[in-house]
């Protein structure tokens, strides 16, 4: 039988449960999936990069980071529905009369953890994008839940709105889809706080694909992938963990704004 070692973070344990589904899957469909779980992004990447593992499962800063420990010579694969076109909001309390990006300057805003591509690289290079200049126009406090996790742990952006409706930070910051979740639950009062801009859209997670991997093999994979069924009671279980309702092509302009905001503030892991 035809193997991918496969490598995926261990963000929390659901991960596990995802992937044991996925490989039951491919399996049956005659491909078996060696899944490697890493503690970190940084880790997966550069046992991807070395062709330790075929295919990994990479937040947008691991996609980039990959691009460039490998010269660019990483491919990539599938995505998400979900990962495309993706913002990240700029929450602030209703009663601090903020009306635009440009009333932050001097003001100290919550991002989350300092390898976040959504909740701190992206909104850095949008805040440069409309004139405020990383460690010069604002006051930057990084709320550091799940380094080395690339933001997959929203306990930073959480404490940062904790932070923000306590009045210790003057905006934080979330991803969309943290912000519509947390709308829905309670967690996210509108009497309290409101969105003040998002930035442009990005793309999130996607699959990147080690130097060499056999093209023929990688269009099996993705043939597997695609008819993966949300439909289908034993695909939906690991759809619904895993937050999506089909995957798509991959696509790479969508992390545009985490390469400039890597180059811009100088990011080392």
């Amino acid at each position: 039988m035809k193997k991918i070692n496969v490598g995926a973070v261990m963000y929390s344990p659901q991960v596990k449960v995802v992937w044991d589904i996925i490989a039951d899957y491919f399996r049956e469909g005659g491909i078996e999936i060696n899944n490697i779980f890493f503690s970190n992004y940084k880790d997966q990447v550069d046992y991807l990069v070395e062709g330790k593992i075929d295919i990994a499962w990479n937040s947008p800063l691991a996609q980039v980071m990959a691009e460039i420990k490998s010269n660019g010579e990483c491919g990539y694969s599938y995505m998400r529905d979900t990962d495309r076109d993706r913002r990240t909001v700029f929450i602030v309390r209703k009663d601090s009369n903020f009306k635009s990006i440009a009333d932050l300057k001097g003001k100290n805003i919550g991002f989350g953890a300092f390898d976040s591509p959504q909740s701190r690289l992206i909104p850095i290079e949008y805040l440069r994008k409309n004139g405020l200049e990383f460690g010069k126009d604002y006051i930057e406090t990084q709320f550091n839940i799940g380094v080395g996790l690339h933001g997959d742990h929203e306990g930073g952006e959480k404490d940062a709105l904790i932070a923000l409706v306590n009045g210790e930070v003057d905006a934080s910051l979330t991803m969309d889809k943290n912000w519509d979740s947390w709308v829905a639950s309670g967690i996210i009062d509108p009497n309290v706080v409101e969105k003040l801009d998002l930035t442009d859209p990005y793309d999130h997670c996607i699959f990147t694909v080690r130097k060499g991997f056999d093209p023929e093999l990688l269009k099996e994979w993705e043939e597997l992938l695609s008819k993966m069924d949300y439909n289908n009671p034993e695909h939906k279980e690991m759809m619904d963990l895993e937050g999506l309702k089909k995957w798509v092509d991959g696509r790479l302009e969508g992390f545009e704004q985490v390469r400039r905001a890597i180059k811009y503030v100088g990011f080392e892991e």
